[in-house]
């Protein structure tokens, strides 16, 4: 091998075909972070920034073989989780990510931005007991966390006992999303069992958030893979997301993407 080898990405996830969320919001960001990514789809949505049309969910099998296929070649040095949709894809990427000794990073997608269900009900249980404990960093918004835990979270306090809640339900780190928090700034909030870090930052009066999740989860991957540490990893990607929202391009009518690409045309 020549050159240095990027930190290596695989997202399990499925596709956006808006390109503002999912797989194409996951690919954009672990690549403009300096990592490689490479994917397995769970599922085929169609979608736009007005909302999610239909869901078609892919063959277990189909999901393991792509895994597999990445795994047993490239490999990897961290696995980002989004949209699974089932108990039963939660039952396989479980046993997927137990095939590997990279740092898992869980998103626990539940909910679209435009509000269509992308976890089914019964599911959440599976995701609490199955993904939770394998998670080297869990990312949950509010309503997320609050589904997980049964806390409520609606101020700092609220993301506090509910981080610590996640943390006692196993993940190893937990980064406590802010943007669904009232607030006239935006609070994310990092919890260790070793301590807590607050990022704060400015709450952009926008609509153009589509995707903010499934961005900040594969950046905080994308450090990881690079060999972060931590806390170093959630700082980047914070930064990278926050300035991807302000610089939101507007594209479509309703909840709009991210600019992914603004490290580029900084140094162009």
């Amino acid at each position: 091998m020549t050159g240095v080898s990027p930190g290596r990405v695989l997202i399990i996830a499925g596709s956006d075909s808006g390109g503002g969320a999912g797989i194409q919001a996951d690919i954009k960001a672990v690549t403009l972070l300096g990592g490689y990514a490479a994917t397995a789809i769970t599922a085929i949505t169609v979608q736009n920034t007005l909302g999610v049309r239909g869901v078609h969910p892919l063959p277990l099998d189909l999901i393991e073989a792509q895994a597999r296929a990445v795994l047993d070649d490239i490999g990897a040095d961290a696995i980002k989780t989004g949209m699974l949709g089932s108990i039963a894809v939660v039952e396989r990427v479980a046993a997927i990510l137990d095939t590997s000794a990279a740092p898992a990073v869980i998103d626990p997608v539940m909910i679209a931005k435009g509000g269509a269900a992308l976890l089914a009900d019964d599911a959440v249980a599976a995701v609490r007991t199955m993904m939770v404990p394998r998670a080297a960093l869990l990312t949950p918004n509010a309503p997320e966390a609050e589904a997980l835990t049964g806390i409520a979270v609606t101020d700092l306090d609220g993301q506090r006992r509910a981080g610590e809640a996640l943390l006692a339900m196993g993940a190893r780190a937990v980064l406590m999303k802010g943007g669904h928090v009232p607030g006239a700034t935006v609070v994310d909030l990092l919890l260790t069992p070793s301590g807590e870090t607050l990022l704060e930052g400015e709450r952009f009066n926008t609509r153009n958030t589509h995707g903010t999740g499934c961005t900040l989860a594969s950046a905080c991957a994308a450090g990881l893979a690079k060999g972060l540490p931590l806390e170093a990893a959630v700082a980047e990607a914070w930064a990278y997301v926050a300035e991807a929202i302000r610089r939101a391009p507007g594209l479509g009518s309703g909840h709009g993407p991210l600019d992914h690409g603004w490290p580029v045309r900084d140094h162009k």
